[in-house]
């Protein structure tokens, strides 16, 4: 399931999308609109995006995660729109034999997906809103021998 959306985001309807029975392991990452942003107070995000070139991109995305990973199912869905603090805007999930292999996966994905897929965001403050540009998460580092993943990202 690779889909962009306008609608609210159903956590169990990409559960099922990725339920099998040889998988041991299926990790849910949900992202939500956070109440702050770089030390300032944040009362929603809209996300805007070039539609067809995002899915496009997120279609590469799962086939380099299903290259890399023993994975049995991958669900993408990230929403477009208005959308207040607490609500999902974005959600993978992914299921693999073992539950390290999906989480390496799930990780893989979402930060691929953040520098990758023309989605933009525009905070909502009291006192205004603006563009966010660029990507905070921080690069990933692959050991190609070992599909082993060693990341850095900032909380």
């Amino acid at each position: 399931m690779i889909q962009i959306t306008h609608n609210l985001i159903d956590p169990a309807r990409l559960l099922a999308a990725v339920e099998d029975g040889a998988s041991g392991g299926t990790v849910l990452f949900l992202g939500c609109v956070r109440d702050h942003s770089n030390g300032q107070q944040v009362v929603a995000l809209e996300y805007e995006a070039y539609e067809p070139m995002a899915l496009r991109q997120m279609e590469h995305i799962k086939a380099e995660v299903c290259q890399r990973w023993p994975v049995r199912g991958l669900a993408l869905v990230h929403r477009l729109g208005y959308m207040k603090v607490g609500e999902i805007s974005v959600a993978i999930a992914v299921s693999c034999a073992h539950r390290a292999e999906a989480f390496e996966a799930c990780r893989f994905a979402i930060d691929t997906l953040k520098h990758t897929v023309p989605i933009w965001k525009k905070e909502y403050r009291p006192d205004g809103s603006h563009w966010v540009e660029g990507c905070a998460a921080h690069p990933i580092a692959t050991n190609t021998e070992t599909h082993e993943r060693k990341e850095e990202v900032s909380v």
